[in-house]
């Protein structure tokens, strides 16, 4: 029976904010109170992280802060992005267990009971969440989310599950390890697995937001795709490499060619459409390679400055 911290990254959930508290707390509370017999904690705690919302998202955890000691927040002094609030949340948490959700009630709080079990009595040091469906979610949002489980899967060096959530609740253990890891270019869907540990997964269907809209755009989710896999792998390298070596060749190949037939047939040398072509073509190739390294060069840029990951404007 230990305490239980609740991180909440929010940005211009105003609409959803008191929703989520209200009915986490229910959860929370009987998990306290011992009506739930699968699991039992002594305290609980909310740390929410306001990342630079436009909207009132900030008053709305300033009004339950004052009303529940229980509750804390810190706000951003502008947007840091997702990554950067998970990290300052499970950096405030000072529970003995720490349960990272979305405030959108896409993350059912029912679930919490069941993975707090999981590692009390399991022996596990993580309990995640993956959705087996995504009902009510735009078709070719969840085409391309499913190919980028799939690249992921071929690319990185660590399994990243299709249809993994961020909700997790894991052990303080398990979380100052996730914390050591202090990059810049954070990708914690990679960063979970990557740390290791004992950990049961938890399947339940799609859950649609409870209000607002989603922040998360395609274009949004694909530059958090390529980020997942640059920061994971260095396979898209060896790529460029190879791609690079076999056009070498091909090229020579087709160079002897061309001499053989000038020898054996006398033909002039013809064809400047097709020349035009394979010049078109391998430029594009020396291109992409040179976009692939530019892109690690990038992310090194970004770790030797060591500028902080968020800004603090207010806390409590």
């Amino acid at each position: 029976m230990k305490t239980l911290s609740i991180v909440v990254p929010c940005f211009n959930e105003e609409e959803a904010v008191f929703l989520f508290y209200e009915e986490t707390k229910k959860i929370l509370q009987k998990m306290k109170n011992g009506e739930n017999e699968k699991s039992k904690i002594e305290s609980f705690e909310f740390v929410f992280v306001d990342d630079g919302s436009s909207d009132k998202t900030l008053d709305a955890l300033r009004q339950i802060s004052n009303k529940d000691e229980n509750v804390h927040y810190l706000s951003f002094s502008r947007n840091f992005g997702k990554e950067a609030a998970l990290f300052a949340g499970l950096s405030k948490s000072d529970g003995e267990y720490v349960a990272v959700m979305d405030a959108d009630l896409q993350d059912p709080p029912s679930l919490l009971p069941e993975m707090l079990f999981a590692i009390q009595n399991e022996g596990y040091d993580c309990a995640a969440t993956r959705r087996v469906t995504r009902k009510n979610e735009p078709p070719v949002r969840s085409f391309f989310a499913r190919r980028f489980y799939k690249i992921m899967g071929k690319l990185s060096n660590v399994p990243v599950v299709d249809g993994a959530r961020d909700f997790r609740l894991m052990t303080k253990k398990f979380k100052d390890a996730v914390l050591s890891l202090s990059e810049r270019n954070r990708f914690t869907k990679g960063i979970f697995p990557w740390v290791g540990f004992k950990t049961k997964w938890f399947d339940y269907e799609n859950v649609e937001r409870v209000a607002g809209k989603t922040k998360w755009s395609f274009w949004k989710l694909f530059l958090y795709s390529i980020d997942g896999i640059i920061g994971f792998s260095t396979k898209p390298l060896v790529f460029s490499a190879v791609v690079g070596v076999v056009s070498i060749f091909a090229s020579l190949a087709l160079i002897l060619f061309i001499i053989i037939r000038r020898i054996i047939f006398g033909d002039p040398v013809q064809g400047w459409a097709s020349l035009v072509c394979f010049i078109t073509f391998f430029a594009g190739l020396q291109l992409t390679a040179l976009g692939i390294v530019g892109l690690y060069i990038s992310k090194i840029y970004t770790e030797v400055k060591q500028r902080p990951l968020y800004v603090i404007q207010e806390e409590k």
